[in-house]
């Protein structure tokens, strides 16, 4: 089988820590209306189901309970769709970032790096890095590792070949957050060509920032990556028009599949493909 025709995993990034009803009334916030969101985008192709939580404000969080009653809900109302925990930066500080990783999710999310965003620095100090990589290996969840930077290809390779990393790695290309990687074909095309150079065979995707998101879709798609969307990263169709929902999103992609005739994994292809035991 060709890179080509390689299903196509397709992640759904389902609310993230910034989006808010303000800027499109289909972000959802709560537990239920996540999991609501989530079951249709499942229905729509994704198989992975990329989670935040939100407090009782709307304001991010890294609360394992809602963590755990989200988790609870996606695997009620989703069966074998795979859910990966973000331990991002927004949500919490230093070891608090990690707190959901013993409710054992198939996956989360790992920055091995610092880089810039729009208004902050995202700080990833090796220490954390490290520690939160250790607490994946102790209860058998897969990072997908968040490369903002070149350099975050090179340190997953050093992780990987340090036993830091479990199994074969996944890594996610991010272009278009302001002030990090801009969506520039020749630096998507050497990021790729880097991660298949270090990782031979290993499965990639990438995710787009805002208008980045059908580009960085477009370019994954056709190079036989993997690919991310959703309102976490992206809450419009177009500069005129506002995503009606994640489902949306997911049937945008695949579209971009099917010009590219890539069929779009199954649950059971996307859990074998990133080596993940059946739910």
């Amino acid at each position: 089988m060709s890179e080509t025709s390689t299903p196509t995993i397709i992640c759904v990034a389902i609310t993230g820590s910034l989006p808010q009803k303000s800027d499109n009334p289909a972000v959802p916030i709560t537990i239920d209306e996540q999991v609501e969101s989530t079951q249709a985008a499942f229905e729509a192709g994704a198989t992975i189901a990329h989670c935040h939580v939100r407090d009782d404000e709307g304001k991010p969080t890294s609360d394992p309970e809602r963590f755990a009653r989200l988790k609870e809900g996606i695997e009620r109302h989703c069966p074998g769709m795979i859910v990966q925990l973000s331990t991002g930066g927004r949500s919490g500080a230093g070891r608090e970032r990690g707190g959901m990783l013993s409710l054992r999710p198939d996956m989360a999310s790992l920055a091995v790096g610092s880089n810039n965003f729009p208004t902050r620095v995202y700080e990833n100090p090796p220490d954390l890095v490290d520690w939160l990589a250790a607490e994946m290996l102790a209860h058998g969840v897969k990072p997908e590792v968040e490369c903002f930077d070149l350099s975050h290809v090179f340190k997953a390779k050093e992780m990987a070949d340090k036993g830091q990393l479990a199994g074969t790695p996944y890594l996610q290309i991010v272009m278009g957050v302001r002030n990090a990687m801009p969506a520039d074909k020749p630096a998507f095309d050497f990021m790729a060509a880097t991660i298949q150079r270090l990782f031979p065979g290993a499965p990639w995707c990438a995710a787009g920032i805002g208008p980045a998101q059908i580009t960085l879709n477009e370019w994954s798609v056709a190079a036989g990556g993997h690919a991310r969307t959703g309102l976490e990263d992206n809450v419009r169709l177009d500069r005129h028009t506002l995503a009606p929902s994640n489902a949306a999103l997911v049937r945008r992609v695949v579209e971009i599949c099917e010009r590219h005739e890539r069929p779009v994994a199954s649950w059971q292809q996307a859990r074998a493909m990133l080596g993940l035991g059946r739910p």
